[in-house]
C-alpha cells in the first residue's frame, strides 16, 4: 500500500528548536497512531467537509473527516504535552 507523507509544523509557539521538534513528533506518532495510511485522506476529507455542504459528501467522506477531527484532537494533545501555555499554537499538517 502506497502511503502519502506529510508534514507537520507547529506554529505560534514561542519555544527553541528542540521542544517544537519533540512536539511536532509526538504529534505526528499519535496521528499516525490514529490513522495510520489514513492520514492525507483524512485530511482531505475534513478539508472538503469544512468547504461544502454534507449533501456534496458521501458517507465515506464524512466518516472520514470526522476520524480526523476525533485523531487531530488526540494528537494535538499529545503534542502538547508538558509544553505550558500554548492558547495560539498550532499543528499545521500538509501533504508533501
Amino acid at each position: 500500500m502506497y502511503r502519502v507523507a506529510y508534514t507537520v509544523r507547529l506554529l505560534d509557539y514561542p519555544a527553541v528548536d528542540e521542544a517544537l521538534r519533540g512536539a511536532e513528533q509526538r504529534f505526528r506518532r499519535e496521528l499516525d497512531r490514529q490513522l495510520g495510511a489514513d492520514v492525507v485522506p483524512a485530511l482531505r476529507a475534513f478539508q472538503n467537509a469544512s468547504e461544502s455542504g454534507e449533501a456534496d459528501l458521501t458517507k465515506a467522506e464524512i466518516a472520514l473527516a470526522m476520524r480526523w477531527a476525533k485523531a487531530y484532537d488526540a494528537a494535538r494533545t499529545a503534542g502538547f504535552r508538558d509544553m505550558g501555555d500554548t492558547q495560539e499554537a498550532y499543528f499545521e499538517v500538509g501533504p508533501v
